[in-house]
């Protein structure tokens, strides 16, 4: 009876031990690679040059478009951030020069401007008026002013992105079919259509079938805009944007769909986000990578 009762004391400890054991099972190394990936993409997010701090977005019309925080203007700035006027932008022929009050108060570089040609440009002229900070921005053949807000509410509101469970099973092989000189056609979220070029075809299989994604050129990899069916249910509505790292010797890469991410529309209305091609929605669920975010 004694060793009845010890053997049996002896298998309820070491089933006691095991589940406290499950507790703290280590991650692997390739889910900590993904929460590493994916706590800098969030970090991201909230800098300067980030997404959440978006605080307006304005098509030019040709000539004079005045600016500032009063509501006759034709832009129209946050009333709590921006005196009554600060200045013009005068549109001519796909030239672009602010005209800024005296007292304004503008700063480009560190350095207190009333005339500057803003556009067109190597590189972006981000001009600053206390938290504000603005540029122009070119799509097809309009401009706009995208404005930032250093001060932004939605940056301190931002409670970070649920995303699904990590699975290697969603790192899936894919091998390349390049179509040199083609392009396929798409659309942004504002209804322009854009021509791109599509250097090939991404070429995968899951569960067995074969699949397949019209993939843009981005760095040494490739840019990939898809759907899936859990769109508009768990996933942004509108789709989501993956990145591959270049292809090996042999052709192939990644499409590591733990690395799906939102596009710049789940956060903000600022933003013209590109759609994915009818081609690339994909007649599954992808459950990996980031859900869409509930805030916006």
């Amino acid at each position: 009876m004694t060793t009845n009762f010890n053997i049996k004391t002896k298998i309820a400890g070491l089933l006691f031990l095991g589940l406290i054991s499950v507790g703290f099972v280590k991650d692997s190394a390739y889910e900590n690679e993904i929460k590493t990936w994916h706590a800098e993409r969030v970090e991201a997010l909230k800098t300067e040059n980030g997404w959440l701090n978006l605080a307006g977005l304005f098509w030019l019309e040709e000539g004079r478009n005045s600016f500032g925080g009063d509501g006759k203007n034709k832009i129209i700035f946050p009333a709590d951030r921006s005196p009554a006027t600060l200045g013009e932008f005068v549109v001519e022929k796909g030239q672009i020069t602010l005209e800024a009050k005296p007292e304004a108060e503008i700063y480009y570089n560190d350095q207190l401007v009333t005339k500057l040609s803003i556009f067109p440009y190597d590189k972006p002229v981000v001009l600053k008026h206390k938290s504000l900070r603005w540029f122009i921005i070119k799509r097809g053949d309009k401009f706009a002013v995208r404005l930032r807000d250093l001060e932004s509410p939605f940056l301190k509101e931002f409670t970070g992105i649920n995303t699904y469970p990590i699975s290697e099973d969603w790192r899936v092989k894919a091998k390349f079919e390049p179509t040199e000189g083609r392009k396929i056609p798409i659309i942004d979220i504002t209804g322009r259509l854009d021509q791109q070029d599509s250097p090939g075809v991404l070429v995968f299989n899951i569960k067995g079938k074969e699949y397949r994604l019209d993939a843009l050129k981005s760095g040494e990899g490739f840019f990939i805009l898809f759907g899936d069916q859990t769109n508009k249910k768990e996933t942004y509505g509108s789709g989501r944007f993956l990145y591959t790292t270049k292809l090996d010797a042999e052709g192939y890469t990644y499409l590591d769909f733990n690395k799906s991410i939102n596009p710049p529309c789940a956060f903000t209305p600022y933003a013209t986000c590109p759609l994915p091609p009818k081609q690339n929605v994909l007649a599954l669920a992808v459950t990996a990578g980031e859900k869409n975010y509930g805030h916006h």
